[in-house]
């Protein structure tokens, strides 16, 4: 789900212009005009390519018959996902903070409503930010269950009544 979701995003922000022409001046939006909808697109490319990389590992691990890994390899796979858990809660930050000045202006900087001039570019950008949220979700859970995979092999009741008599 998350490498689709991401590659998703990534191609409904990354894709999206809109011309516009005033007083014979053309001027086309682009997601590289704002940075932080470009962070969205690279978070979410990283993000694609890891998840794809990890369900190669998984795919490759059960037709081995070694789903279950070692304790070093699930560190670094708990790492990894919080890494990118951390990445899309940054870029879907960023990015929907950048919208929202697109949406609504800052009257008291002077800048204006951008989406009133390019409105099928803001829809698709916004768009292409409910879907990375969605990705974000999704990366925090799987966090979660990767940490409660480290925390299980590394933890120190192993055998031993929980029950604490």
């Amino acid at each position: 789900m998350i490498c689709g979701l991401s590659v998703l995003a990534a191609v409904l922000v990354g894709t999206d212009t809109q011309t516009k022409e005033i007083f014979s001046i053309r001027k086309t939006a682009r997601f590289t005009d704002m940075k932080a909808v470009m962070f969205l697109v690279v978070a979410n490319v990283i993000s694609a390519a890891y998840s794809l990389a990890q369900a190669v590992r998984c795919a490759v691990g059960m037709v081995r018959g070694s789903v279950l890994f070692s304790k070093p390899l699930a560190l670094a796979i708990f790492s990894g996902d919080q890494a990118l858990a951390y990445l899309n809660v940054a870029a879907v930050g960023a990015a929907a903070q950048s919208a929202a000045f697109a949406k609504l202006g800052q009257t008291q900087l002077q800048w204006m409503v951008i989406c009133n001039m390019y409105g099928k570019f803001c829809n698709q950008v916004g768009e292409g930010i409910a879907v990375a949220l969605l990705v974000c979700i999704i990366m925090v859970v799987l966090s979660c269950i990767s940490a409660f995979g480290v925390f299980r092999l590394y933890g120190g009741n192993k055998g031993k009544n929980s029950s604490g008599w």
